[in-house]
């Protein structure tokens, strides 16, 4: 079976950034694979798309090398067994809120006797290579989302779950819980009752020995996470790259032309 790279990555020591995708398209997920990224997760959970859409930006993704992951819409073994066996490397699973559902969580992700994976590999036995029902078990990830005051109660015993890969923390979300919705959900959180939370989220992780992930929306703001102690990092998406990349050639434009008309004449359009 072809190696996870992150584990690689991490074991020399060096963080990872993460890419993601919201838009249901092949040729966008070919576009976002090739641009450096260690690795690129399919969001199934809030993305424009559907499964039958997820295996050919699986497919698309290959040719980078980069490691593909998915975020699935729920603690629900259909559509996790569904993505592994399209390709996915690594599954994000959202609101987990205890140790109980970590553990449960992580089950599905694992062929027997380490779990209750079903066995049919269907695209991912072409794709990950030879052997993959006897290595699988050891690189696939499982990532639990930390996205609720429920969750930060029962951090340690999450963080404490054999077979847990990492956290994998959703700010938004844990903003409107955490705060019971006085602070509007959001990326890259500056609120010092925010940043302290993160910093136990990584505390246990590293308590425990497992990897800490963080959604961001600026580069700049990712590093700061790596310097936290994060271990990965998502920057932003296909979704919200495009349109701040639309906005910005849109905007350079106006501020040039100002009020020029055709021809080079200053005056009213």
């Amino acid at each position: 079976m072809i190696k996870n790279k992150l584990k690689q990555i991490w074991a020399e020591g060096r963080p990872t950034i993460n890419g993601w995708l919201s838009i249901g398209n092949a040729f966008t997920a070919e576009i976002m694979a090739a641009q450096g990224y260690d690795s690129v997760s399919i969001d199934i959970q809030h993305g424009a798309l559907d499964y039958s859409t997820v295996l050919p930006m699986f497919q698309a993704m290959r040719a980078s090398g980069i490691v593909p992951m998915a975020r699935v819409p729920w603690l629900e073994p259909g559509i996790i067994m569904k993505a592994l066996d399209a390709g996915a490397y690594g599954i994000i699973c959202p609101m987990v809120n205890s140790g109980a559902q970590a553990a449960e969580f992580v089950s599905y992700l694992r062929y027997p006797p380490s779990g209750q994976r079903s066995f049919g590999p269907t695209r991912v036995s072409f794709a990950a290579g030879a052997n993959y029902a006897g290595e699988a078990n050891d690189e696939i990830l499982a990532f639990a989302m930390v996205e609720t005051k429920q969750a930060m109660d029962n951090l340690d015993e999450i963080a404490a779950t054999p077979g847990l890969d990492g956290i994998y923390v959703g700010p938004a979300d844990l903003t409107l819980s955490l705060t019971q919705g006085r602070l509007s959900p959001g990326f890259d959180r500056e609120e010092p009752e925010m940043i302290d939370a993160l910093h136990r989220i990584v505390a246990a992780c590293k308590a425990n020995g497992i990897k800490a992930a963080l959604h961001c929306g600026t580069a700049d703001y990712a590093a700061r996470a790596i310097e936290w102690g994060f271990n990965m990092t998502t920057v932003a998406g296909d979704s919200r790259l495009l349109a701040a990349a639309a906005a910005a050639s849109v905007g350079r434009f106006r501020e040039l032309t100002g009020r020029v008309a055709i021809g080079g004449e200053k005056g009213a359009y």
